[in-house]
């Protein structure tokens, strides 16, 4: 599954676990740095809106499907690819960057939910090595000194798999960014991942996920912000399935 925003061209390129796990393997084996972000439709409103946001996310190494109308898209297109929110990819990145020996760094939020992650993480993942927890200030610029310096220290401690829980589009700003300035790091954007593992956002229960409600979940919990968001990326549906189906 393809989009394009701004002559840019954003490829869903790993279909499922299986192929996620192959690709991440091999690198976190051998400390080949990548940048793994997880597209939704949020993050083609802000794609559409913003062609440095465009460019960012072409720059990345892997791309899965965030969200259930990236794999309803994906299907109307016959280029089927799985679920994988970037939520449920926390516990198993760390299970592999375990396995591979790598340290792990968890970056964003606040240093209360960080520390919280990290002691969840340490429980259920034998072996994890969760060297850092950076909580940047804020407002936060991943173009910037501080960025640059959180970059550098990443590389010179020897960082394997960075956790990046900035929200879009400053995790997929920096992941990029770390390509240059800390080629050996694999960079993960996984929003408020790390906030639902230690208890400071409360996710959707299982049984909304599983039928696709956990927008309506999110919408209810923060509607004055949310709703927008969800109204905007509504919008976008239409020009996105005729796309789908050129695809085909």
């Amino acid at each position: 599954m393809q989009f394009s925003f701004h002559d840019q061209t954003i490829r869903v390129n790993i279909p499922d676990w299986a192929a996620l796990e192959t690709a991440l393997k091999a690198r976190l084996g051998t400390r080949q740095g990548f940048a793994l972000a997880t597209v939704n439709l949020d993050h083609l409103v802000k794609m559409r809106n913003s062609p440095e946001f465009a460019k960012v996310y072409a720059g990345h190494d892997y791309v899965v499907a965030d969200g259930r109308p990236i794999v309803a898209l994906s299907q109307l297109a016959h280029r089927p690819v799985q679920l994988l929110p970037g939520s449920d990819l926390v516990i198993p990145l760390c299970h592999m960057a375990a396995a591979a020996g790598a340290k792990v760094a968890l970056v964003g939020s606040t240093e209360m939910a960080l520390e919280d992650a990290r002691e969840v993480l340490s429980a259920q993942v034998p072996g994890l090595d969760v060297q850092l927890c950076i909580s940047p200030s804020v407002p936060f610029d991943p173009e910037g000194i501080e960025a640059a310096k959180i970059l550098q220290r990443l590389e010179d401690e020897g960082i394997g798999l960075c956790l990046l829980a900035l929200g879009a589009p400053r995790q997929e700003a920096l992941a990029l960014r770390g390509r240059a300035l800390a080629p050996s790091v694999g960079f993960a954007s996984i929003g408020a991942g790390l906030d639902f593992l230690g208890g400071h956002q409360h996710r959707a229960p299982r049984w909304m996920r599983r039928v696709g409600l956990e927008w309506l979940w999110r919408a209810l919990s923060s509607p004055r912000r949310l709703i927008p968001r969800y109204a905007a990326c509504a919008a976008i549906l239409p020009r996105e399935i005729a796309h789908a189906r050129r695809l085909r």
